[in-house]
């Protein structure tokens, strides 16, 4: 029935209507569609704009039904929908994005739509002009931004680089990522996002954000494999960089979120092997090449954390050891000394701490001996 109503507007208009009021199932209506879609498109010539509009129909019919029911092809269906409404024209693309909340979900209006339309493959195949460019990529920063409003913690990142060349809609796009931080976005998405704001060099926003990641973040004393520490690191290594203030006002944050000992060492190592702020020569002029010290603020703080965190370590690793676990131990004690020592009267406080756990633990004989060989 379409394809003899192809170029007649007031028959396919009757057989659309028959076909939005008799055929119920998604999958159906996008046969139809597709089918549609295929036979404007078919001809050497111009496609026939009338079907294609009857296809565009279908395909937004389409969108409405499944837009809350789950369906295993929506990913395909959308892809499709853009492509129909390119090949309508722009208007039909600047109509699904002004309307795109009752079509789409804010992950794919991002995602697959907006970025899609700001593609160089659909500016060619719509021949624009520069005029007409601005215009369409100005809507699909306004639905980015939109997008990101409404689910901040699956579009914040697409909005930002969607609105990359606009400056105003950047800076909204990097608001909306400050708002949601406290409540609406994970440590992970804002880590991802500061590693995507060093990246487009703006330094300072990496740290901002890094910093309230900080506070969604809790490593225990055992997760010295957990994923986020490689970020917790990049932080630290960012904020360094920075100057020492900012690794001052990072170094708090770190040790309210991070109870492991090992990653804790590792960002004490790291941030006594240079000095603070040695980006430019200007900050190293400024900064005399001067180490940090550990007896004062904020390695002070950072380094006391790291001995109190391999003390409390060591007795929750004690109530629950067996003796295969007794070398593993001594390596980690081991571990535990060069931290110590680090500090003025480290070897003082360590062998208080090995007497104590000889006291504690004498019942475990075989382990205590092992302790005495290596340690005294």
């Amino acid at each position: 029935m379409l394809t003899a109503a192809k170029g007649d507007s007031r028959r396919l208009e009757t057989v659309l209507e028959s076909i939005q009021k008799n055929i119920h199932s998604s999958s159906h209506i996008f046969k139809l569609a597709q089918d549609a879609f295929k036979i404007a498109t078919l001809m050497d010539s111009l496609p026939d704009i009338t079907l294609l509009k009857v296809s565009l129909e279908l395909g937004l019919q389409v969108m409405r039904i499944t837009l809350s029911t789950l369906n295993w092809r929506r990913r395909e269906m959308v892809r499709w929908l853009v492509t129909c409404a390119t090949e309508v024209g722009v208007y039909a693309l600047d109509s699904i994005m002004q309307s795109w909340f009752t079509l789409f979900t804010p992950t794919e209006a991002t995602s697959i739509v907006a970025t899609t339309v700001m593609s160089n493959s659909t500016i060619v195949r719509l021949h624009l002009d520069c005029h007409q460019q601005e215009n369409l990529a100005s809507s699909a920063r306004t639905l980015a931004l939109q997008c990101a409003m409404k689910d901040p913690q699956n579009c914040a990142l697409s909005a930002l680089t969607l609105c990359e060349k606009d400056h105003i809609a950047f800076e909204t796009a990097y608001q909306i990522v400050l708002d949601a931080a406290a409540t609406g976005m994970s440590y992970t998405q804002l880590f991802t996002i500061a590693r995507y704001m060093e990246h487009r060099g703006y330094p300072m926003r990496a740290y901002k954000l890094a910093t309230l990641a900080m506070a969604h973040l809790n490593l225990s004393y055992n997760q010295d494999t957990h994923p986020a520490i490689n970020d917790v690191l990049w932080a630290c290594a960012l904020s360094h960089s920075l100057g020492k203030n900012e690794l001052a006002a990072v170094i708090p944050l770190v040790v309210k979120s991070v109870k492991c000992a090992t990653v804790l060492s590792d960002i004490l190592r790291r941030c006594t092997l240079t000095t603070p702020g040695m980006v430019s020569a200007l900050q190293s002029r400024r900064n005399s090449g001067k180490l940090m010290s550990l007896d004062k603020a904020p390695l002070r703080q950072l380094l006391d954390a790291t001995i109190g965190a391999y003390i409390n370590t060591t007795h929750s690793r004690l109530t629950h050891i067996s003796p295969r676990h007794y070398s593993e131990f001594i390596e980690f004690l081991g571990k535990a000394r060069e931290t110590f020592m680090m500090a003025h009267d480290g070897h003082i406080q360590f062998t208080q701490f090995i007497d104590n756990l000889k006291q504690i633990y004498k019942g475990k004989k075989k382990l205590m001996m092992l302790v005495r060989e290596r340690f005294g």
